[in-house]
C-alpha cells in the first residue's frame, strides 16, 4: 500500500462556475519534500499488443488494443511506478486519480485490500486512455476494481464538459461513486467523503455490485434511517480533526461564507457537495489549492501559537499541482491543462492547451538534480527563496502571481479567437506551437523574479556585518 497521506481535492459543476466550464483539480502531494515531476503529452497507440506490469506491486494488465492520446504528469523516478497522476484525453475527459482515502478496520476486516491490485501508480495509465466521458470513468475503474481489486483506498475524479463524477475505492473491491450537480462544488481531504447514496437513482449514483448485501451481512452499518458511505467506510479520528477535516472548514468557508458559518476545522460532518454562493473562477480555485490557513491563527507562516495546530492545504511537499478545466470543445475547441510546479503558494498555475501532440523541453526534460532550465527545478528554486523570507518576498511574489494569471487570461482568450477556423491537425498544431509560447512566457518571467529576490537576499543575511561609524 502506497498512499502518500496527502492530496487536497476541489470539483466545481458547469452552473457554479465563473464562465460556465467544469472543473476538477488536487494538489499532489507527496512524502518527499521534492519528487520532480514532468508534463507530457502521451501519444494514441493502434494494434498494440501489451501486458501492463506495474513496478510498484506487479499488477498485470492486458492493454486494450488501442488507446488515446492524452495529458500526463509522471513522475520522473520511475521504479514504483508510472505515477501519471491526471491528465486530458483526446476525447475532451478528464481524470485526475489518487486522493488517498482510508477505510475503517471494521470494514477492511471483511474485504481487505488486494497486494497486487490496482495501486495509484497505475490508474491514470490504466484507465485514462479509454474512456469516453466521465460516467465511462467510473464504469470502467470499477470493472477494473472488480477483476482486480485495489491495493489502496483512493478517491478518483472524472470530468467531461458536462459532467463531474466523484468515485471511492475504500477496500479491496467495494466503492460508490456520484455525480456532482452542475450548481456545487465539492472539496475533499484524504478521508472518505461521500455520504448518503440514493440507490434508486442510477442516473446520479454508482456502487459495486452487492455493497448492500456487504454491508448487511456483516452488520456494518450504524445509522438506523440512512445508508450514509462516509459513516459505514470512512474514519473519524483525531488525525482526521487534525489533518483533514481543516482543510474542507477552510475551503468552505471561503466558498460557501454563510452556509459555513458556526463550522469549526475539527468538525466531521462538514457536507461534502455544497451549493456554490458565488460563480467560482479559476482564480478562486488557485486560491484554495494554494492557501495555507490565510488570515487565520493556523497559518503556519503567521506567529499565532496555533500555527502548527492543523495541516495546511499548500505544503513544500506538494509535488505538483492541477486545475482541468475541461471546455465544450463547440465553442472553444480545447480544453485546459493548468499545471503548477513548486509550492502553490508562491508559484503560478500555467495554462497548457490540452489539444497537443507535445509539451515544451522545459516541462519534458527534468533531471534528478537541480537545473534551472527545468522548470520543475526553477519554480521550486523560486518557492524555496520566498518563504526564506517570506515577509520582506511574499508581497512581489503575490504580484507577479497576478500578473501571470492576467496575461494567461489575455492569451487563452487570443487563442480561443484564432481557433475559430482551425479543424484537425492544423488546430493541433497551432495549439502545440502555443504551449511552447506560453512555457517560455511562464519560465522568463519566472527566472526574472527568482534572480531579484536572489540578489535582494544577499542585503537580507544574518552573516551581513557594518561597523560603526561612532566606534
Amino acid at each position: 500500500m502506497q498512499n502518500k497521506d496527502a492530496c487536497t481535492s476541489i470539483m466545481v459543476g458547469k452552473k457554479a462556475s465563473l464562465d460556465g466550464t467544469v472543473f476538477i483539480a488536487r494538489n499532489e502531494d507527496r512524502v518527499k519534500a521534492i519528487e520532480p515531476k514532468r508534463f507530457l503529452v502521451k501519444p494514441a497507440v493502434k494494434d498494440r499488443h501489451e501486458t501492463y506490469i506495474s513496478p510498484y506491486n506487479k499488477v498485470t494488465v492486458t492493454l486494450p488494443e488501442s488507446g488515446m492520446r492524452y495529458t500526463s504528469t509522471p513522475s520522473l523516478d520511475q521504479t514504483a511506478g508510472p505515477n501519471e497522476e491526471d491528465g486530458i484525453n483526446e476525447a475532451n475527459v478528464a481524470t485526475s486519480f489518487t486522493e488517498s482515502v482510508y477505510a475503517n478496520d471494521r470494514v477492511l476486516a471483511y474485504d481487505p485490500y488486494v497486494k497486487n491490485g490496482l495501486a495509484e501508480d497505475s490508474l491514470c495509465t490504466l484507465v485514462l486512455p479509454y474512456i469516453h466521458s466521465a460516467r465511462e470513468g467510473v464504469e470502467y475503474t470499477g470493472k477494473l476494481i472488480e477483476k482486480f481489486g485495489s491495493a489502496e483506498g483512493n478517491g478518483m475524479q472524472f470530468a467531461d464538459a458536462d459532467n463531474i463524477w466523484y468515485m471511492e475505492v475504500v477496500t479491496g473491491h467495494q466503492w460508490v461513486a456520484v455525480r456532482i450537480p452542475d450548481d456545487c462544488y465539492a472539496v475533499t481531504p484524504n478521508q472518505v467523503a461521500i455520504e448518503d447514496i440514493n440507490f434508486a437513482d442510477p442516473d446520479n449514483y454508482m456502487w459495486a455490485y452487492g455493497i448492500q448485501r456487504f454491508v448487511e451481512e456483516h452488520q456494518l452499518n450504524p445509522d438506523h434511517d440512512r445508508w450514509n458511505f462516509r459513516h459505514i467506510f470512512g474514519t473519524s479520528t483525531q488525525k482526521d480533526r487534525h489533518y483533514n477535516t481543516p482543510r474542507t472548514w477552510f475551503a468552505q468557508r471561503y466558498l460557501s461564507p454563510k452556509a459555513s458559518q458556526g463550522q469549526m476545522p475539527e468538525d466531521s460532518e462538514m457536507p461534502f457537495i455544497r451549493k456554490a454562493e458565488f460563480k467560482i473562477a479559476n482564480e478562486d480555485i488557485q486560491y484554495v489549492l494554494k492557501s495555507h490557513f490565510n488570515e487565520t491563527p493556523y497559518d503556519p507562516m503567521g506567529d499565532a501559537p496555533e500555527r502548527k495546530t492543523y495541516r495546511a492545504i499548500s505544503l513544500s511537499r506538494t509535488a505538483q499541482s492541477h486545475i482541468l478545466q475541461v471546455r465544450d470543445l463547440n465553442k472553444y475547441k480545447t480544453s485546459i491543462h493548468w499545471i503548477e510546479l513548486g509550492v502553490p503558494a508562491f508559484n503560478p498555475y500555467v495554462p497548457f492547451f490540452a489539444n497537443a501532440d507535445d509539451t515544451d523541453e522545459s516541462y519534458r526534460n527534468v533531471p534528478e538534480k537541480m537545473y534551472l532550465k527545468s522548470a520543475f527545478w526553477l519554480n521550486e528554486a523560486l518557492a524555496e527563496v520566498v518563504e526564506s523570507h517570506y515577509q520582506e518576498f511574499i508581497e512581489k511574489d503575490e504580484d507577479y502571481q497576478k500578473e501571470l494569471n492576467e496575461w494567461a487570461r489575455r492569451k487563452i482568450a487570443q487563442v480561443d479567437k484564432e481557433t475559430l477556423n482551425l479543424e484537425g491537425q492544423a488546430l493541433t498544431d497551432y495549439l502545440t506551437e502555443q504551449n511552447h509560447e506560453v512555457a517560455v512566457h511562464y519560465n522568463k518571467r519566472t527566472t526574472e523574479l527568482f534572480y531579484e529576490l536572489l540578489t535582494e537576499g544577499c542585503e537580507l543575511s544574518r552573516m551581513s556585518f557594518k561597523m560603526d561609524p561612532n566606534l
